[in-house]
């Protein structure tokens, strides 16, 4: 079953992943947007660990959820209805229209993908009722061919959906004329018939080096290049972990502050640090080995989707052991979600890693119990009224988050919390902090985003060092907005848009 004729809508799909995809879908969708149009991103399938909050409390990926920004509205989770979050190198937990459906394998799953065409169909149609143009995203590559024949994410959605594909190529990593003619070989004929326009991603350079490379590839396939985009450094959310492993945030310039991040191998919601990142005097470091931790100003140990395995993994490699050290030398801690469960005394999961209780690294008095059902909700927060030590100037602001985790902590009597949460008018207490202030743990992921609260914790790294605080003149969303404007400004100067307006006009199906 295919979907009728609808609205505007383009596909944008990768000759691999991390090629750009999702930065140019909210490039457009800011295009669009700018333009007048009624506008929404649209992933079928997503696989990755960064996920967010819709307003509604669904869970969905967190590259749809900027896209959706880009375009001036609100996340929903039927741009996103199908997200697998990896556990292990098999087996995924499955989220369907933002809720947890079930955990499988990859074979598993494979097979069960032929169940989702009529739902990612329905949810697509429903979009399609209410917005002008629809931009699409797929995964991967539409090359891998041992996926073809159930894929509902690449070709087989475009097919779905009726819609013409643009193909997005890196030339950053090299060998983007093969990737280009390589992807196009193995396509079918139905599948290269949608590819309308290729479009060269992250070059360095002047672009007149090109040309010949561009016409023999044009002519070799038969499809225009559209455009050859600039490297473009923008702080903007990325989908998933493979912008870590490519070393994107290895930031080695010389600023005042130096926040480091340890970089598990499971770590979720990275995109926490990104307003830390873009703060004038923070320099944020993600590290895997102890001697990257030296000479740090605050330490924290982000979300994590298998908390023991990733604990475990701290112990191996060391890290756990010089964390307790440079507490015990007076750094700072800070623990999100996972991180959290990770600084406290005791874990005991019978539901995801099935690893039973497990003692913590012992440095907040707090005790885990993983639970089946999964919280997931937006909440405003405050700090708490009295915070100790150099966070006082972090007590009593307002800010907001959100919630994604299966575990619930409990505190011990003489601890006190670290956030107060407002849950349908009821203040509800969130986290915890050592006496000392030292060492600060909660559950609420984004709480960086609020301007106010980041600012007072970074002045308070700065009065830790002697240096004078910074006014709090600094917006996260000012910030977002203007990067979204520098991408779609951008896009406009290097692609030819009009092009793919008319891609989309004159898009007719086969017969």
């Amino acid at each position: 079953m295919n979907i009728p004729p609808q609205p505007l809508a383009i596909m944008v799909q990768g000759t691999a992943s991390d090629v750009g995809k999702s930065m140019l879908v909210a490039g457009l969708c800011r295009i669009f947007y700018q333009d007048g149009l009624r506008t929404a991103p649209f992933k079928s399938q997503n696989m990755a660990l960064n996920s967010g909050i819709t307003p509604d409390g669904h869970e969905m990926g967190r590259a749809q959820i900027f896209q959706a920004q880009a375009a001036g509205i609100e996340p929903d989770v039927r741009m996103n209805p199908v997200l697998l979050k990896p556990t292990g190198d098999r087996h995924a937990q499955i989220v369907l229209m933002g809720k947890v459906a079930s955990h499988m394998d990859a074979v598993s799953y494979h097979d069960f993908k032929p169940q989702l065409r009529e739902q990612i169909i329905s949810v697509y149609q429903s979009l399609a009722q209410e917005y002008d143009v629809l931009v699409l995203e797929g995964a991967g590559s539409p090359a891998e061919i041992n996926l073809r024949d159930r894929d509902i994410v690449n070709m087989g959605m475009a097919e779905m959906a009726g819609c013409s594909v643009l193909l997005v190529a890196d030339i950053d990593r090299g060998g983007v004329f093969a990737a280009i003619y390589g992807t196009l070989a193995l396509l079918q004929e139905h599948e290269r018939w949608r590819v309308k326009g290729v479009i060269i991603n992250k070059f360095r350079g002047d672009v007149a080096l090109l040309t010949s490379g561009l016409e023999q590839i044009e002519a070799l396939t038969g499809v225009p290049v559209l455009g050859v985009m600039p490297w473009l450094d923008l702080d903007l959310d990325d989908e998933d972990g493979v912008a870590l492993q490519r070393g994107k945030y290895r930031n080695t310039g010389a600023r005042e502050i130096t926040i480091a991040v340890v970089q598990l191998p499971h770590i979720s919601n990275f995109t926490d640090f990104n307003a830390l990142a873009a703060q004038p005097d923070v320099r944020v470091q993600y590290v895997r080995r102890p001697d990257e931790l030296k000479n740090c100003d605050l330490l924290i140990l982000p979300g994590s989707k298998n908390t023991l395995s990733d604990l475990y993994w701290l112990r191996e490699s060391g890290l756990a052991q010089t964390i307790v050290q440079l507490h015990h030398a007076g750094v700072p801690l800070f623990g999100i979600c996972g991180g959290y469960q990770m600084l406290g005394e005791t874990i005991t999961d019978e539901v995801e890693s099935y690893m039973g209780r497990q003692p913590g690294l012992g440095l907040l008095r707090v005790d885990t119990l993983f639970a089946p059902d999964k919280i997931t909700t937006r909440v405003a927060a405050r700090s708490g009224d009295a915070l100790p030590g150099w966070l006082a100037e972090a007590a009593g602001i307002a800010l907001s988050g959100y919630e994604i985790h299966m575990g619930e902590t409990t505190r011990h009597e003489d601890c006190r919390p670290a956030l107060w949460l407002d849950k349908q008018g009821q203040q509800v207490a969130d986290g915890a902090v050592s006496d000392d202030g030292l060492v600060f743990g909660t559950y609420l992921h984004g709480l960086f985003d609020s301007d106010a609260f980041t600012r007072a914790v970074i002045n308070g790294l700065r009065q830790r060092k002697n240096l004078p605080p910074l006014a709090s003149s600094f917006s996260w969303q000012d910030q977002k907005t203007q990067q979204f404007d520098r991408l779609a400004d951008a896009m406009r100067s290097h692609i030819d848009i009009e092009k793919i307006y008319r891609i989309m006009r004159e898009h007719k199906e086969p017969a």
